[in-house]
């Protein structure tokens, strides 16, 4: 290159305005979290070939931040919902490749507490920014249950509290157990900072079963849920909580199936044991990620518009404010 040349080159470099460093380190993360999606899906789809199934990664990074007291135009409350439950509340259902963001649906990020716009998966672990510290978590029935809601009541933001874990048993969901008392912890602080705009809780959606679904849990199940119910609404002040559950998949080893042909049969009776609850029946969804035991993404967004004909079906939207 010729002096002159090279000369200007080098002077368009230092007058070029410089990226500042906490710009550059979030977008070289940010970068690096898109290659480890990929990479992520690329290695989901070599498993499922090997019969283990991985939910791929979340994809383009970040959460969409809002202000919760800050209401679109046209909405004037907040609806909060709690999801509660393990692996098929979590979700594993594959994700959409562009994610959904409207500003009538948001979600409480189970990482760091603050609002964002809702988008899959809602019970995303890894950093909000960079989703670096993610899990499995993939589509589960709260997003299409969250916009039936928001479709119903369209003067309402439909803001999900998600408190879901993978695998967990009935037992941490009884009163002083870790996750039921996170739970509370949650649903009581978005209560608190959703207080200026007539935020409250209109319900609980309940997806759990297969981990007590065997001889040994089964006989105590009944009563740790109805327990769970009775809690729930007396730590929270409300005795007429609307509490939704739904069936486990009767899919997989044949071996199991009497086992979650009984689970369904204590959570179908629930409306008959407590006022204001109701259970989605799903049993007749087969289709899964290929395990045998958690709902595709189609099964899960259908068990999400479930969950919404069930809580309407309750009255809960009506219900004065």
């Amino acid at each position: 290159m010729k002096p002159h040349l090279l000369l200007s080159f080098w002077l368009g470099l230092s007058l070029a305005a410089p990226l500042t460093l906490p710009h550059a380190a979030q977008a070289e993360a940010a970068v690096k979290a898109e290659k480890t999606a990929k990479k992520g899906k690329a290695q989901a789809k070599a498993k499922s070939k090997e019969g283990r199934i991985n939910t791929p990664p979340p994809t383009h990074p970040p959460l969409q931040s809002v202000e919760v007291t800050q209401l679109p135009e046209g909405t004037d409350h907040v609806d909060l919902y709690l999801l509660i439950g393990q692996s098929n509340m979590k979700g594993r259902g594959f994700m959409p490749e562009t994610p959904k963001r409207d500003p009538r649906v948001i979600m409480m990020h189970l990482r760091d507490d603050h609002w964002y716009l809702a988008r899959h998966p809602l019970h995303l672990v890894g950093d909000a920014q960079t989703f670096v510290g993610h899990d499995n978590a993939g589509v589960g029935p709260g997003l299409a249950f969250a916009e039936e809601m928001a479709a119903q009541v369209p003067q309402a933001v439909v803001a999900l509290v998600p408190a879901a874990v993978g695998g967990s048993s009935i037992t941490l969901w009884q009163k002083g157990a870790k996750l039921y008392d996170e739970a509370l912890r949650r649903v009581k602080l978005a209560l608190t900072e959703t207080a200026p705009v007539k935020g409250r809780l209109r319900g609980v959606l309940w997806l759990q079963g297969e981990a007590n679904a065997k001889p040994t849990d089964l006989p105590l199940h009944e009563e740790r849920l109805l327990k769970l119910v009775d809690d729930l609404r007396a730590d929270l002040s409300q005795p007429d909580l609307p509490f939704i559950a739904c069936t486990i998949g009767e899919m997989g080893d044949v071996s199991r199936l009497t086992d979650k042909a009984a689970m369904n049969e204590i959570l179908l009776a629930l409306p008959g044991k407590r006022a204001n609850t109701g259970c989605v029946d799903a049993r007749d969804l087969k289709t899964h990620i290929g395990d045998n035991v958690h709902f595709d993404t189609a099964a899960q967004e259908e068990i999400g518009r479930r969950f919404a004909k069930a809580l309407e079906k309750l009255g809960s939207t009506q219900a004065s404010r």
